[in-house]
């Protein structure tokens, strides 16, 4: 990691996330009280392995039927069912995750890309990255379709051993996590690091902020961005890919679903250097909360709409489709749009058009963990003066339009959008409460100036 230059200390703006500002030194404190920060590390840590296998299996086996899998658990027991329905890992399922992660490491390491400076860390280190990101996903998306184009690789044969590929991350990513957690004790990669003393906070968070193996491989840019973010659309199109070859065609439906999510994931990679500025990357440590999300949660349930419309293709119609295809998009473009409009008001340290006109903002001041006192500008016009985490509200929405071709007939394709939306609203929450205890009166003044945290006039 780089020293920071003189001018790294005052940003651009913190904008409306404290995940963009100097994360802490040590692990941070819980923004809920003890016993619901507990309950929920434990039940996350035992409940979310079970309920990955659960999902796949009720999307591809049970019809997408939350009722038959019930019935299922009910007859057999909860213990003696999943045990029944849960697949082992196969040679198979290893190869295709080893070969999918090791072609994405490679990508990571040697594509070329422009110098990208993150935040400033407490410890006054500045991460280094390289920005090849929307490189890399050309290259596997192209290379994906063409090893299936010319009978090299069938895709239908991730899908047809989806439920082995899924178990075997579910164990992998949680050794994977060992791994971090020791590492995180024996050998930090800088000096962003540290325990909270408790065994379970600092596997659950992560004992590391910018884990690297050597001095170039990133471990949350690779676990986040280039396994996470990839996997998600090597996954849509294959879903796409499985449907034409069971019913030679695609429907309306799985078309509208795999361009709205690909077009996310584009927007995602067009803008990553950007989201290494955010809260996933500049202030939560790399541990089973990120960690073992990005490469098991994310593959699974962000993809869990398509995954159910591989065998339940909705014909939508030309207009329902178009209609459908056209909200989707507009809603990822706002999302867009909010993230280049605070990244501009950042990189010009205030000094652009916003809507038209100069921007609002607030001049605050904070103080380091050693004591240094620095300003950011916390901008409260635009798309951030209608709430302070507006660009959550077209990310839920664009979640909502990439489902909805799956039409109503069953509850679980909606499970991403619930938990999307939970999520959001939850990191709303713990960006608010950093932002306050950073900032003090300044984010005082900033929600009296904004005063509605997410949803305009509601919330």
């Amino acid at each position: 990691m780089a020293k920071p230059k003189p001018s790294a200390a005052t940003g651009a703006g913190a904008g409306a996330k404290a995940a963009s500002a100097t994360p802490a030194p040590a692990p941070p404190a819980t923004v809920h009280s003890a016993l619901v920060t507990y309950t929920s590390m434990l039940a996350l840590l035992s409940l979310c392995p079970p309920f990955v296998i659960l999902l796949w299996y009720t999307m591809v086996h049970a019809d997408g039927s939350v009722v038959r899998t019930y019935e299922h658990l009910r007859e057999h027991g909860v213990v003696e069912g999943l045990k029944a329905i849960w697949p082992m890992p196969t040679i198979v399922a290893w190869k295709i995750i080893f070969g999918f992660g090791l072609f994405e490491a490679v990508l990571q390491l040697l594509l070329p890309g422009k110098r990208f400076e993150g935040p400033v860390s407490p410890a006054g280190n500045v991460p280094v990255y390289k920005a090849n990101g929307l490189q890399a996903y050309a290259v596997t998306l192209i290379t994906y379709i063409v090893l299936w184009w010319f009978g090299i690789f069938n895709p239908a044969i991730v899908y047809d051993h989806l439920g082995e590929i899924y178990s075997a991350l579910v164990f992998g990513s949680f050794v994977f996590c060992i791994f971090l957690y020791i590492k995180g004790h024996v050998a930090p990669s800088s000096s962003d690091s540290g325990s909270s003393g408790n065994v379970i906070i600092d596997f659950y968070w992560g004992m590391e902020l910018y884990p690297r193996i050597g001095k170039y491989f990133d471990i949350k840019v690779f676990t986040n961005c280039r396994f996470g973010m990839m996997s998600w659309a090597v996954l849509a199109v294959t879903y796409c890919i499985k449907q034409y070859e069971m019913n030679g065609r695609v429907a309306d439906s799985m078309l509208v679903n795999t361009a709205l999510m690909l077009i996310y994931i584009t927007k995602f990679f067009w803008w990553e250097s950007g989201y290494w500025c955010t809260m996933d990357i500049a202030h939560d440590r790399a541990g089973f909360y990120i960690c073992w999300g990005c490469m098991v949660w994310v593959p699974s349930i962000y993809t869990s709409p398509g995954m159910y419309l591989v065998n339940h293709p909705v014909n939508l119609g030309p207009q329902l489709a178009l209609s459908v295809l056209l909200a989707g998009m507009l809603c990822i473009y706002i999302n867009y749009d909010c993230d280049r409009q605070r990244q501009e008001f950042r990189r010009t340290n205030g000094k652009c058009s916003v809507w038209g006109k100069a921007p609002s903002k607030i001049v605050a001041s904070y103080q380091t963990t050693k004591g240094e006192t620095k300003t950011s500008l916390l901008l409260t016009s635009g798309w951030w003066g209608l709430s302070r985490h507006f660009h959550y509200v077209p990310e839920i929405l664009s979640a909502f339009f990439w489902t909805v071709p799956a039409l109503f007939d069953h509850f679980l394709p909606y499970f991403y959008v619930i938990f999307l939306t939970i999520l959001l609203f939850d990191r709303a929450k713990r960006d608010d409460d950093r932002c306050s205890s950073k900032y003090g009166k300044y984010w005082k003044m900033y929600c009296n100036k904004v005063p509605y945290r997410v949803i305009p006039g509601i919330y």
